[in-house]
Formats: structure tokens, sequence, C-alpha cells
């Protein structure tokens, strides 16, 4: 009966201080990310036929790749490699090679090994 007359909770008074963190209005990892970003600065849009070249090698590779590697390999904008690859290749939607493009299969010229 005591026991349920005694409260679930107790006030306890603290006597030191705990730790105190500053915040930052900008952390490391972002002013690097921004230095990186800044030293490379904007995509600018190249030549169609060398975007396409580097296309088609990137493509002799491996047969399907994502949007975001093909950005990288190219090194040219979303949009504008996205219209390239309208015309060059297709996207898919379906399960094993979901969200990834592959060439038509009109463009698909790979170098045949020599087999002497």
């Amino acid at each position: 009966m005591q026991n349920a007359s005694k409260p679930g909770r107790t006030v306890v008074q603290v006597t030191r201080v705990g730790n105190r963190y500053k915040p930052v209005s900008d952390h490391a990892s972002n002013k690097e990310y921004e230095a990186r970003k800044k030293e490379q600065g904007k995509r600018s849009r190249a030549d169609k036929d060398y975007v396409l070249e580097k296309l088609y090698q990137a493509f002799e590779k491996h047969q399907y790749y994502q949007l975001k590697d093909l950005v990288k390999l190219t090194n040219q904008p979303v949009t504008y490699l996205k219209e390239i690859l309208k015309e060059v290749a297709i996207y898919n939607l379906k399960a094993p090679h979901k969200y990834m493009w592959e060439l038509k299969h009109e463009y698909r010229h790979y170098e045949k090994a020599d087999s002497t």
C-alpha cells in the first residue's frame, strides 16, 4: 500500500552542467562538398557526336547502365544526356534491369574479337 502512494517519478536537481554543444552553421563535410563542387564547375554540353562516341564506348563494356553512371562517364548535364539517350537507347522499367538504359538493337555494333 505504501508503494502505491509514492510517486513514480521524482524530481532530481542537477548540480553540474552537462555537455553543451554549440550550433554550427556549416559542417566541415558540407564545406568539403561545396569546395569540390565549385572546383569541378558546371557541366557544359559537349558536341553530340562526342557524347555518342563516349556512350558507345561505355556500352561496349556493359550492356546496361543507370543514368547516374552515364552522367559520370560522359560528364554531361542530365537533361542533355537524357535527350541523347532517348534517341539511341531503351529505358527499362521491368524487373531484371529496372531503371537502366541499354542501346537499341540498331545501334549495337560491338567490336568482334579476332578468332585467329
